[in-house]
């Protein structure tokens, strides 16, 4: 046995592995007394990793430490990390294991983690990973800039009203030992996060991303951090993906900075959409590892695992670029091994998107359109013009017929150095799923503005500057022909004219910065072909950048909450409603343009997903799904906005107020006035802009959310988390919950199913027939097919394992 593992790398991993679970173990027990069980479990993993990197380098690989194996064992680690933390949650609290059990589900990872670390601490490419490290830090600079103009740029729009507040509404639940999985009842329209899917709820790293928002507290400041990091792991996954398609360092690191501050990625996805940044930063990652596989240089577990994450940020748009990477790379390639690994990664699927199909039937968003609203509809000629700084392209926005933000542009010599490329000497062989990628996607931004679940075209356009900068790093390769120069220096010229032309013709006003702008890069580009090409190339990525964060520092063509950022600050002021459900009725077009910019209005109200950064319990919520019936009753809008008829549908026949267990409504006085409280409320505050309303009498069954019964005797309501309630009760009937019935809800009496349904206001509805008299009700609920899909992931990840095992040897 001692020869076996003397002999062995892997059985002297596995002897590390039971000293370091020993290590962690008992640090974890030490913490658990203290600290909450998830808490406890990352401190403990920190703790023994030191240890375990200097173990497996003197012991395991018989290598000596070095600062490079020092900073990749680490990351590759936090990666493990946060893989075996969702183990750890999935374990507690969806299969009931023990606590003090749970890490021991980390045995099941250790040949993930044997193949990491070999190739952590043994791998000798420094090279490779010196310039990927030299991208990141270039574009983690980069991305300060748009703070240094505007110190809310990350925090505006859907950021602002959708995704900051609930990451930290899910930060403090990951933070306390808690895990929704995808519900979140006081949210309300929002709350069901499997069904939104763009929150990435399975994903690892985005879950530890939701740590640090909850962490950070200021909600600007954590959505710069975490902006800034998808931006980083985009630029390192470009630079990695040109280089597996035989960029050199140089000229992949110029792509890869540029690609992350280019105007639709920067304007838009950082700055506002970050489910789409979450979802392309993903993208590069897994088609650079699906290229290492087919060439030999991975094993099948590499691509699986990025494209795991890729699938789990939960971005449609991203999904559908990955399916079309599989479908090119299988055209250019032909080899049958890519159905394995694409079978693989099918299975991840349904756990993510199943149940945005399956809560269809009941939301406002179908999905089954075809048509052209002209909405983010770009032209061929604004796909073309890429280089000009301050070309606005004219193109149907929100509320305006141009953009007020530079959303097309790529870089700024991505245009004028065509001529010089030499596109002859150009592996097209190698590039042909490139071709395609990029071919396919400039279509679709040409195509109509809804197809299916896509909408506004424009959105595609990422990929297409991911395909193109790969392609452009592969020609700047390959270097520039200096045969011809006149002719070559009037061609780019004319390109340049062009670009300005266009820019000058889509907004005639702005014809200084269109000429400074060409002025600028005709300077750059003289300039990169007399001196050394590269750091010409870069520098001028930076001066373009301050140019135009200086122009635009804010995108226009999006919502703007102006939402305040400070938590803390938050709850003080609304600290008055918390501890009940709150509804409000008002409109954001009724507030005052100079409230919302000095921010007063959000101190009587609150829009988006606002309230769940509050700690308020609200109707008010942001939504892409919806759902249609208590959108109809109470006319909720996508951001939480309503009618004026809201209000009095509370306290219609069906007291909707009751059924809701409203104990708090707001009243934006100038949408509806109120004067008299109905029965059993009163006027807690009146001011110039709303009106509060307050219970008088306790809500019943305060422990749970059962709102109404009728024939029943509740002898008691006990809510057990988000997921799960109990009621003892006597005789049979009818209850009413103050849940959304969305799918995915299970009610049985002493282990006997019973019908669910939903009220005429979308309410949970549960009937306890007549051959019951009695018993414990147990209501549940879980993500539609979650269950399966789980199996399907872990038959995908085996059959990786599986691959990656036949590789090795």
């Amino acid at each position: 046995m001692r020869r076996l593992i003397g002999s062995s790398q892997f059985g002297r991993f596995a002897l590390v592995g039971g000293v370091n679970t020993g290590v962690h173990w008992a640090v974890y027990l030490a913490l658990w007394l203290v600290l909450p069980y998830l808490v406890a479990h990352a401190l403990a993993t920190g703790a023994a990793m030191l240890c375990s990197y200097a173990l497996n380098c003197r012991f395991t690989f018989r290598v000596r430490p070095s600062g490079r194996s020092l900073l990749l064992f680490p990351l590759s680690s936090l990666v493990l990390l946060g893989v075996s933390t969702s183990a750890v949650a999935l374990a507690v609290a969806v299969f009931g294991v023990d606590p003090r059990l749970a890490p021991l589900v980390g045995f099941a990872l250790v040949p993930v983690t044997f193949l990491a670390s070999r190739a952590a601490l043994t791998r000798q490419d420094r090279g490779e990973w010196r310039g990927a490290a030299g991208v990141g830090l270039a574009v983690a600079g980069l991305g300060t800039l748009p703070l240094l103009v505007n110190r809310s740029f990350y925090f505006a729009d859907d950021s602002a009203a959708q995704f900051l507040p609930m990451w930290h509404r899910l930060g403090e639940r990951l933070l306390a030992g808690e895990w929704a999985l995808g519900l979140e009842p006081d949210s309300w329209m929002g709350g069901n996060l499997a069904a939104e899917s763009l929150f990435g709820i399975w994903n690892p790293v985005h879950l530890l991303d939701f740590v640090v928002v909850a962490l950070i507290g200021d909600l600007a400041v954590a959505a710069a951090v975490v902006k800034i990091q998808f931006l980083v792991l985009l630029a390192v996954g470009t630079y990695l993906l040109c280089r597996g398609h035989g960029a050199k360092p140089a000229a992949a690191s110029v792509m890869s900075v540029a690609l992350p501050v280019s105007g639709f990625v920067l304007h838009f996805q950082a700055a506002s959409w970050a489910g789409g940044l979450m979802g392309l930063a993903w993208l590069p990652w897994a088609w650079w590892a699906l290229r290492r596989y087919l060439d030999g240089g991975a094993p099948a577990v590499l691509p699986f695992g990025l494209c795991f994450l890729c699938v789990s940020a939960g971005d449609p748009y991203g999904l559908l670029a990955l399916c079309l990477v599989f479908a090119a790379l299988a055209i250019e390639s032909g080899r049958r091994r890519l159905v394995a690994i694409g079978v693989a990664v099918a299975g991840c699927l349904p756990l993510v998107f199943w149940p945005v199909l399956a809560t269809a039937a009941v939301g406002w968003r179908s999905g089954r359109e075809l048509f052209n609203s002209g909405l983010l509809v770009p032209g061929i000629g604004d796909l073309l013009n890429a280089s000009t700084p301050g070309f606005l392209p004219q193109i149907i926005s929100f509320g305006d017929y141009r953009m007020t933000v530079p959303a097309t542009f790529l870089s700024w010599f991505a245009v004028p150095l065509l001529p010089w490329l030499r596109w002859r000497e150009m592996p097209w062989r190698r590039c042909t799923a490139v071709v395609l990628v990029a071919g396919f996607f400039a279509l679709l931004c040409l195509g109509p503005s809804n197809v299916w679940m896509f909408r506004w075209p424009l959105r595609h356009i990422a990929v297409v500057h991911l395909a193109v900068a790969v392609l452009l790093s592969v020609a700047l390769s390959t270097g520039l022909r200096r045969d011809r120069a006149s002719t070559r220096a009037g061609a780019s010229a004319l390109l340049m004219l062009a670009g300005g032309y266009l820019a000058f013709a889509a907004w005639p006003a702005q014809a200084p910065k269109h000429l400074l702008g060409l002025v600028l890069v005709a300077g750059l580009l003289a300039c990169a072909l007399r001196c050394r090409l590269f750091p010409v190339l870069h520098l001028g990525t930076a001066l373009v950048l301050g140019l135009q964060l200086l122009w635009f520092p804010v995108n226009r063509d999006v919502a703007d909450y102006n939402f305040p950022t400070d938590v803390d600050a938050l709850r003080r002021v609304h600290a008055p409603l918390r501890g009940g459900t709150v509804v409000q009725v008002a409109a954001r077009e009724r507030i005052p343009p100079e409230r919302i910019a000095d921010r007063t209005a959000w101190s009587d109200l609150l829009l988006g997903n606002m309230p769940a950064a509050a700690g308020v319990a609200s109707l008010v919520s942001y939504t892409g799904i919806g759902h249609e019936a208590l959108h109809t009753s109470l006319c909720l809008n996508y951001f939480g906005g309503t009618c004026p008829r809201a209000y009095d549908r509370l306290w219609g026949p069906d007291r909707l107020a009751d059924q809701l267990k409203a104990t708090h409504v707001v009243v934006q006085r100038r949408l509806r006035e109120v004067t008299q409280p109905p029965p059993g409320w009163r006027i807690a505050h009146r001011s110039g802009e709303v009106v509060v309303l307050t219970r008088t009498v306790p809500v019943p069954w305060p422990q749970g959310r059962l709102s109404a019964a009728r024939g029943v005797e509740v002898l008691e309501d006990v809510q057990r988390g988000a997921r799960t309630e109990t009621v003892r009760f006597t005789g049979s009937g009818d209850l009413v919950f103050a849940r959304l019935s969305w799918p995915g809800y299970r009610a049985t009496v002493d282990g006997r199913p019973v019908p669910t349904s939903a009220t005429g206001a979308g309410l949970l509805h549960v009937r306890v027939p007549r051959e019951i008299s009695g018993g414990t009700l147990t209501l549940s609920w879980s993500p539609p097919g979650a269950q399966v899909g789980l199996l399907l992931v872990a038959a995908g990840a085996l059959g990786a394992l599986w691959m990656s095992w036949r590789w090795a040897r």
